[in-house]
């Protein structure tokens, strides 16, 4: 099988002619005794793969945390090679820098010998200069396809990890699916699971079992540094019969053989399998048959020996009523009944998509590299005026989560309902549990749901909508208090699309609106992309690793802090920190948690929602096709640059006075006395195109979802073709916030994004932020720009009100606690937020503005 992004045979040969003009090819042919020469030409990386390092020797105690390595393939227009990543270089695939399908310049490398083989080696990079993308129409960089099954170089590993999570499958040691087998099953020869749970402790050999399975977990991968277990994952499932049901267990290197294979609703026959009692500890999922008895106290073990688990999958064509296996049953819910369901409260639905978060990232331990993948997303199903709000985390499903986009039909299976019951109202949302999986269109055929009644009612609700109209309402984006000076040490130390929330205090000093036109001009590199990160006072220096991305002036640090993002409900919640502080710092955290879920996703609009108009089909016909629904679907981006400048192209923004306000400006008067009196003064303020919600063009489609997905591990030259780019699809302003130290030393530059937009101004509701009078204040100027616009005036005449400034006002010299939430977006861009403004109005006590 030929591998993505690889040349044909007839270039393979053509390529062949050249070989002794690589320099990958020599360089590893005739290694040399010391460091390498460097190429005379960039390289392009091919793949950036990742596995888990060595463990510590005997006298070292084990880290808290797994370690990992990654593998490097680079390619050279005649061959490529696969190279190892010294370890002071992880941090360019950590931030995003050095990915599949970029160009590198090697500086210093060198060849290293496999002492426990002969004649094996491979290079090891020391140093490296990323020098861009990868050309799109380079024919000289599609290097000829690497040797299948490659492994890990170092540690003896036998298989890659997934690039940026443990959950999801990845690479060809996972079988995509087994077909069915062709058996004869002896109704008199099998055990039931009730007699099996009876008599098991009697027995050494069981006789083979007929199941259906009814739930699904995620994979867990359990593999430790120091531990030499060559496929270390585990998956959950719970089986039934007409007896009961029961969990079982698939070890190990069975994983990948059979995993994918093991859908919710399949029917197995097991020989040869193992017995053992129950993990306590291991979640449960809430069966659909509420009156379906469950075996607790056992589960069932398959393992590739001990012994060697027989597996057949039966297909549905030959279930025969008489054996009496249970149907999957559902628990689907309505969005006009969420509001009444108590928390944790167990619950499918499906929805028409509308609007689709990026992927994100949230470390798992303090200071260690494992994340949780997730992303938001809002789904109608046309029983209520608000949407489903979804927290999706990875299911192991990646072909699905990576392929949600608005106008689709979506499925969500064990989800867990999330309110908050205090005095601080919150959205009401659902988040995924450890059995939950996702359906998106052309995975829906022949899936059990598709006979639930509340799934047939939703077709029903489909053909009776205009799709057209939808269309148009679809859109696809998306702690602890700390001193402002921390604040750029943290900033540095966030990995790839890792999303933080922090609070810090301090005193608004500074609002300035930033023009649509000035914005898109910064993001597309007319000017720099991102002011310097800080000024100081004190000299800087560079470090090592910043000769190597680039030369950035840049220091990087390795320090972590808690995440404030919790996890799934079926995994620990981040660490309280200050629940043993002072009443104050309690406060604090519980307005953290509180924002942190009422801004989970952006509550969409009262309007009515449509979809497709009526065809005359069966009610399930959308199920069995793929995506010939969207054949004659377009939605035009509209062009808002002429509504940003004057007729002669000029924008017309006053720059900032030394005090007071101009027409897009408001300063305080402290800060006129202490701006040059700053020993540190961090910018943060550059919103760039991938933060701004987008309307979903189906033209665009698949550019759209290379922007909001994580970036793969392996180069996949573009399937598509399109002149957009990020900036081609934003159309807003922002506004740009100071704050000030409560001490007067240091300040920060953060942005604030309005959240209605100029066209559709009911998209998004304002609850989340209604009750702050200067967030509320600059969240209105959309509407502002929409009315200036339709009379055709410049959008940007008059962005700051007097309701802004008088709230501002309101504000000055008072001590705030902000809420910032900040991502780190891919080599140096960090996006920093502001989400919400509380006062002290006393000690112990924070309110909203």
């Amino acid at each position: 099988m030929q591998e993505p992004g690889s040349a044909p045979p007839a270039a393979v040969e053509e390529a062949g002619a050249g070989l002794r003009g690589s320099w990958l090819h020599k360089v590893t042919q005739e290694p040399p005794l010391g460091p390498a020469p460097q190429p005379a030409l960039p390289l392009a990386v091919v793949a950036v793969e990742r596995y888990l390092g060595e463990g510590p020797g005997a006298a070292v105690s084990p880290p808290a945390c797994p370690q990992y390595h990654y593998d490097v393939t680079l390619a050279d227009s005649a061959c490529q090679r696969q190279c190892h990543l010294a370890p002071p270089l992880h941090r360019l695939v950590q931030r995003g820098a050095l990915r599949a399908g970029c160009q590198v310049r090697v500086m210093r490398c060198f060849y290293l010998y496999e002492e426990r083989q002969l004649g094996h080696g491979f290079l090891c990079l020391e140093q490296l200069e990323v020098v861009g993308d990868l050309p799109a129409a380079a024919p000289g960089w599609r290097a000829p396809p690497a040797e299948s099954h490659r492994l890990p170089l170092k540690g003896g590993r036998k298989h890659f990890l997934p690039l940026w999570n443990n959950e999801d499958p990845y690479g060809d040691l996972w079988v995509v699916e087994k077909p069915p087998g062709q058996v004869d099953v002896e109704a008199s020869k099998l055990i039931s699971l009730g007699h099996l749970e009876m008599s098991w402790r009697n027995r050494i050999h069981f006789r083979p079992l007929l199941v259906r399975i009814m739930h699904k977990s995620r994979l867990r991968y359990y593999g430790k540094p120091d531990k030499r277990l060559d496929v270390p994952y585990q998956a959950y499932f719970e089986v039934a019969d007409s007896s009961g049901m029961m969990s079982m267990v698939l070890w190990n290197s069975l994983c990948p053989e059979w995993y994918n294979s093991m859908k919710v609703g399949t029917v197995l026959l097991l020989e040869q399998y193992a017995i053992k009692t129950s993990y306590p500890f291991k979640t449960q999922p809430t069966p659909g048959d509420s009156q379906m008895k469950r075996f607790a106290t056992i589960e069932i073990s398959l393992n590739v020996r001990d012994p060697p688990t027989k597996i057949t999958v039966v297909p549905e064509s030959m279930v025969k009523p008489e054996w009496r296996l249970p149907e999957v049953k559902y628990r689907f819910i309505t969005r006009s009944e969420l509001d009444n369901l108590p928390n944790s409260h167990s619950c499918d639905v499906i929805g028409l998509v509308t609007f689709v978060g990026r992927s994100e990232r949230t470390k798992k331990k303090e200071h260690g590299e494992d994340f949780w993948t997730s992303r938001w997303v809002h789904v109608i199903d046309g029983t209520s005026n608000q949407p489903f709000i979804l927290e999706l985390f990875a299911t192991s499903q990646p072909d699905v989560f990576e392929h949600i986009h608005p106008m689709m039909y979506l499925v969500c299976t064990q989800m867990r309902v999330v309110r908050n019951n205090t005095e601080h109202p919150l959205p009401i949302y659902l988040t995924t549990s450890n059995e939950s999986q996702i359906f998106i269109t052309g995975w829906h055929k022949g899936q059990p749901y598709t006979k639930d009644t509340k799934v047939k009612n939703f077709i029903r609700w489909i053909k009776t909508q205009n799709e057209a109209d939808q269309m148009k309402k679809t859109v696809i984006v998306e702690s602890v208090l700390k001193t402002i000076s921390e604040m750029e040490r943290e900033l540095e130390d966030l990995h790839y699309r890792e999303h933080r929330r922090f609070a810090i205090q301090g005193i608004i000093s500074v609002i300035r609106y930033v023009s649509c036109s000035s914005a898109a001009q910064d993001a597309s590199g007319v000017e720099p992309v991102q002011p310097p990160s800080k000024t100081t006072v004190k000299d800087s220096k560079m470090s090592e690793e910043d000769h190597v991305n680039k030369g950035k002036d840049r220091k990087y640090e390795d320090r972590e802090v808690p995440n404030s993002r919790c996890a799934p409900l079926e995994q620990h919640h981040h660490a309280a920190v200050l629940t043993r502080k002072s009443p104050v710092k309690r406060k604090i955290m519980h307005c953290l948690e509180v924002e942190q879920k009422r801004d989970v996703a952006v509550p969409v609009s009262s309007c009515p929602y449509f979809t497709r108009s009526a065809r005359k089909k069966g009610c399930l016909d959308e199920f069995h096709q793929e995506d010939s629904m969207y054949e004659n679907v377009r939605l035009a981006v509209p062009d808002v640059s002429e509504s940003c400048t004057d007729k002669e192209g000029r924008n017309d923004t006053p720059e900032i006075e030394e005090t007071g306000r101009t027409c897009d400006s408001w300063q305080s008067d402290l800060w006129t006395r202490m701006k040059d009196k700053l020993t540190e003064h961090l910018h943060h303020s550059t919103v760039f195109p991938e933060s701004i919600p987008h309307k979903f063009d189906y033209k665009h489609k698949d550019f759209l979802l290379q922007q909001y997905n994580l970036h793969p591990a392996k180069h996949k030259p573009k399937e598509y073709k399109t002149n957009m780019e990020s900036h081609d699809f934003s159309s807003t302003g922002h506004y740009e916030v100071t704050i000030l130290g409560i001490n007067h030393d240091v300040a920060i530059d953060i942005a604030f994004l309005p959240l209605l937009c100029p066209e559709y101004p009911h998209l998004f509701q304002m609850e989340n932020i209604q009750n702050d009078a200067l967030l509320s204040c600059m969240n209105c100027i959309s509407v502002q720009q929409q009315e200036t616009t339709s009379n055709e005036r410049p959008c940007d005449l008059s962005p700051l009100s007097d309701e802004i400034v008088k709230a501002a006002a309101d504000l000055d010299k008072q001590h705030v606690i902000c809420i910032l939430d900040i991502c780190h977006l891919g080599e140096d861009k960090v996006e920093v937020f502001l989400s919400k403004i509380y006062k002290i109005t006393e000690p112990g006590v924070v309110t909203p503005v």
